[in-house]
């Protein structure tokens, strides 16, 4: 059941802007995404783009009995859903996954609208969106497939393992990549047979939609995707407390929360969260390859990125080199608000994460940190923008040392031991990702082995391994449980079923055999099994 604006009314007013107030969003497109909404409290929340500070968005909220409403919906589609054989709902997905392509200008200007981000940016989650669907579309089946295992007599005993859905998945998605983050947990999960309730963020929900809405014209029948909208510390329980799976992502404070309600019901739960994570300069690294790739880890969607880069730590052979050109190549980015290609990067997403920037310099710059580039507001190009700011001299009781700021904030350290470099890098209480320039690859994965991370790149800061949907990404530590993407990304959503097949031989004593005898019979055919196997 959805709930959308009554026919033959008006759009309802936002109570904070007049009637003539300039959405930037066309209203027609809301409309149709709103009656997506599981919702019936009569209660309006109105979001606002942090490009312009315009409206986008004012869409009734949904209460805890519309979260229960959308899970028995989806319980009622998930029955029939998971009869439809894997190869047809692939199918789906990959009729979504042209269309994703065909309608990227809209999906960017959404993304863009709803979460201040450079289009290039943007463009990213048009294209790991794309890639996501192609991977599970392709692989389904053979990862779904029955396995036959070794049974306990060999012909006599036949061993059948099959994947049966979990039910229902209860995803709750962040803004800061509000078309990834909200699809991509649950393209494996209903590939794999489950229905999906999904809680955006607030902040995120067009992005959310339109991913839903195209997912239903690529054939997703009514139900499997059920979305609800609202105050994510109402809700967020409510669906965790009754998925069968749930997926969340967002800060390590809320996924311990989340942990222990999904352990008290004995449910799974995949947590992508926080991350501080390292990039390592060798001595040997193309330095020039090097900055490029700080500068895409560091201010790729303005630092609001989980598996960006925040601390850099350079070898002395090129520190000096490094930190020059890469104050320089922090100076020269281009801050724009436009909804073209022409930015290289854009907005904070709110007010809330610009004061957490500020207070994270601002306490460093107090203690003795060294601004080197950036470290001020650029409000000459949007109230929301911050500048790519470097900074160096950052230790221990400064809040931007060991806390995430997911900002463009970037802090430099020089060293002059990789073993050292390799110890603070794992230093903290985060896990996520991390990259290692070097010319010498085979030496990079041995470091690379050395780091308590669930993602470590070489040459690149992030987007190798979260481009690769065959490679399983998630964190270590304070930064999550489970993977997201490969095999096991698919796999979180099944439980593993034995079906097994006794022929001829009765396991238990026949023809008047006593116990004793039973157990000396299997006794003399386990060594027989034993010896067989050794040759």
């Amino acid at each position: 059941m959805s709930a959308s604006t009554p026919s033959g009314t008006a759009f309802p007013a936002d109570p904070e802007h007049d009637a003539a107030a300039t959405y930037a969003v066309d209203q027609a497109l809301v409309r149709r995404l709103a009656g997506r909404v599981v919702a019936t409290s009569g209660e309006w929340l109105s979001t606002y783009s942090p490009l312009t500070g315009q409206p986008l968005t004012h869409l009734q909220q949904s209460s805890t009995d519309d979260v229960t409403a959308a899970v028995a919906g989806a319980r009622r589609a998930q029955l029939s859903w998971a009869t439809v054989p894997a190869d047809l709902r692939a199918s789906i997905l990959l009729g979504f996954h042209d269309l994703v392509l065909d309608r990227q200008d809209e999906i960017l200007d959404v993304v863009q609208l709803e979460s201040g981000k450079a289009r290039a940016h943007a463009f990213e989650e048009v294209a790991h969106v794309a890639l996501t669907a192609r991977y599970y579309a392709r692989m389904a089946s053979r990862l779904l497939a029955s396995r036959r295992r070794p049974g306990l007599f060999p012909v006599l005993t036949s061993v059948q393992v099959r994947r049966a859905p979990k039910g229902v998945v209860g995803v709750v998605s962040p803004w800061n990549y509000p078309f990834t983050m909200a699809l991509a947990d649950g393209l494996a999960a209903v590939v794999a047979g489950n229905a999906v309730v999904h809680k955006p963020d607030a902040q995120a929900m067009l992005s959310a939609l339109l991913g839903v809405d195209l997912l239903t014209e690529a054939g997703l029948p009514a139900g499997v995707w059920q979305v609800v909208h609202g105050d994510g510390r109402v809700l967020g329980p409510a669906v965790v407390g009754a998925a069968d799976h749930v997926c969340f992502t967002g800060s390590t404070v809320t996924g311990r929360s989340v942990a222990q309600l999904a352990a008290a019901r004995l449910v799974g739960a995949s947590l992508e969260l926080g991350g501080k994570n390292p990039m390592l300069v060798l001595r040997d690294a193309d330095v020039d390859a090097a900055v490029e790739g700080a500068v895409r880890g560091c201010f790729s969607s303005a630092g609001q990125i989980c598996v960006g880069i925040e601390r850099l730590y350079v070898a002395d052979q090129v520190y000096d080199a490094f930190v020059s050109r890469l104050v320089e190549r922090a100076e020269s980015l281009v801050l724009s608000a436009g909804m073209d290609y022409g930015a290289d990067v854009g907005s904070l997403a709110s007010s809330s994460q610009l004061e957490r920037v500020e207070r994270h310099v601002e306490d460093a710059r107090t203690k003795g940190a060294t601004v080197l580039a950036g470290g001020r507001r650029r409000e000459d190009v949007g109230r929301l923008f911050y500048a790519p700011t470097v900074l160096s001299g950052v230790r221990p009781g400064m809040a931007c040392f060991a806390e995430e700021t997911f900002g463009p904030v970037v802090s430099v350290y020089r060293f002059s031991d990789e073993a050292d470099a390799v110890a603070r890098a794992n230093a903290g209480d985060y896990g996520l990702n991390a990259a290692i320039y070097t010319r010498d690859v085979a030496r990079g994965r041995r470091l690379a082995a050395r780091i308590r991370c669930g993602s470590v790149n070489i040459n690149d800061p992030y987007a190798a391994s979260f481009g690769s949907i065959a490679a399983p990404m998630g964190g270590m530590a304070c930064s999550g449980l489970g993977r997201r993407q490969g095999p096991e990304g698919l796999w979180r959503f099944t439980d593993e079923q034995s079906v097994v097949t006794q022929r001829l031989l009765p396991l238990r004593p026949v023809l008047g055999m006593s116990q004793a005898q039973h157990a000396k019979m299997m006794t003399t055919a386990l060594r027989m099994m034993n010896r067989l196997r050794r040759r």
